[in-house]
Order: structure tokens, then C-alpha cells, then sequence
């Protein structure tokens, strides 16, 4: 588990390539910020071209690793598209060292009388579907990779039913179980690890949409998590697999 107030080293992803989705906001923005900075060359994934350009813009000016980008709707992607995104990393980059799942799909708090088909299924694409056929795409790229980490992002509403979360809690849900299944298929390969995090409540434009009164200054922000992140994606982790860390147990404990 993570150590107590652990700070990871200046140089903790020196080398190593990181694919996150969702990167052009919240905590995919923040993430990919803090990957780099401790040496990671970062492949940006998100669907809004100028969010990307701007974090890959913010990167660059920093000084960080040139990093990469790449646009595309989860929503609306096959598995000729996550192929593609596996084979340019490939072509470009030459390995692949993690990959972190930050890109939700949220559409609201609904009764479940409410909730068409395609909001569940908009859910369930985006939410668990994608990353489970991402991560196998990119497979033989992170089974090649000496020291390999998937991160699911969870939510705590994926680990405690509550009404009117339907569908959203319900992918959430799979989707961190699909993570505790690959774990278990995976358990074998010692230079590969996945893991799931619930971010608790931090500043984000999705806790924005779900508490749209709340005072965002209560909140921490983003970069509280960014130990715990850093932590699994890094080598100081390496050989612990299907876990879950909630980060805000962890801020109150």
C-alpha cells in the first residue's frame, strides 16, 4: 500500500512512457502535468483537440519530455481506433509503460425510470468498455515493459450504491472490477501491475456537475492525489497489484 506521507523522487518516471485518457482536464490534466515533471514522456488521450493542445503546450513550455497527443471519442471508438493508438505509440515512442484511465462519461443524477438506454450504454462505453479495450490493445507494449502499471480511476459512488447515481455508479462499479479480474489473469507477470484509485472529493469539473452548490475552496484540489498516482505508475510499487486506494480514507486517516 502507500507508505505514509510518501514524496516521490525528482526523476521517479525518467524513461518511461505514460498514456493517460481524459488528460485535457481535471485530474487527467493534473496527472499528465505531474508525470512529466518527474521525467515521463506522456501521451495525451482525450476528445477535445484544444484541451490536449493546451495541456501538450503547458508541457512543453515547462520544459518536461516532449510529449504526445492523441484525440479521440471513447464513446465512439472501436478496436480498429484503440489498435491504431497502440501501433503509433509503437511507431513513435517504441514502448509503453503505463497507462492510466482517467476519462468519464457523466450525464447527470437521474431516477433510473429516467435512464434511457443510451445513457447506460454511453456509461458503460466510456467507463469500462474503452479502458478494458484499450488496455488490451496496448497489451504487448506493457508486457514488454520491464517495470508496467494500469491505473483504473474509480469513484466513490462505484463502491457505495446510492440512489440516483444509476448507471454512472453501475460502470464505475464494473469497471473497477474489471481492474480486480486483471489483476487476478495478470498475476503471473511480475513486470505488470493494475490497480484502482477512488479519488474521493477533489476540485474537478465532474464534481462540479454533481454538486453544483458546493464551495469549491472546501475541496482539495487535483494535486492531492498526485502522490498516490505517481506511487503506482513508478517502480516503488512494482509487485503490488489489484489494489484499491481511496484517497480520501487516506486524508483522513
Amino acid at each position: 500500500m502507500l507508505p505514509a506521507n510518501y514524496q516521490p523522487a525528482a526523476d521517479l518516471l525518467a524513461g518511461r512512457v505514460i498514456l493517460i485518457t481524459g488528460a485535457g482536464q481535471g485530474i487527467g490534466r493534473a496527472l499528465a502535468l505531474a508525470c512529466a515533471q518527474h521525467g515521463a514522456t506522456v501521451v495525451l488521450l482525450g476528445r477535445g483537440v484544444k484541451k490536449l493542445e493546451a495541456v501538450y503546450d503547458e508541457i512543453e513550455l515547462a520544459g518536461y519530455p516532449k510529449p504526445a497527443a492523441v484525440p479521440l471519442d471513447l464513446e465512439k471508438a472501436s478496436d480498429a481506433d484503440f489498435e491504431r493508438v497502440a501501433a503509433a505509440i509503437t511507431e513513435q515512442l517504441g514502448r509503453l509503460d503505463g497507462i492510466v484511465h482517467c476519462a468519464a462519461a457523466f450525464l447527470g443524477l437521474f431516477p433510473l425510470e429516467q435512464e434511457s438506454l443510451d445513457y447506460w450504454l454511453k456509461a458503460l462505453r466510456v467507463n469500462v468498455a474503452a479502458p478494458a479495450a484499450l488496455t488490451r490493445a496496448a497489451l504487448p507494449l506493457l508486457k514488454a515493459s520491464p517495470d508496467a502499471s494500469v491505473v483504473y480511476m474509480s469513484e466513490t459512488h462505484g463502491h457505495t450504491a446510492t440512489a440516483y447515481w444509476g448507471g454512472f455508479s453501475t460502470s464505475k462499479h464494473a469497471g473497477a472490477f474489471w481492474a480486480q479480474i486483471a489483476a487476478h489473469e495478470w498475476d503471473n507477470l511480475p513486470n505488470f501491475r493494475i490497480n484502482t484509485v477512488i479519488p474521493g472529493p477533489v476540485q474537478s469539473p465532474q464534481r462540479t456537475k454533481t454538486h453544483p452548490g458546493e464551495e469549491k475552496a472546501a475541496l482539495p484540489d487535483a494535486a492531492s492525489l498526485m502522490p498516490a498516482l505517481l506511487y503506482l505508475l513508478g517502480p516503488d510499487s512494482k509487485g503490488q497489484s489489484g489494489q484499491t486506494i481511496d484517497c480520501a480514507a487516506l486524508r483522513n486517516a
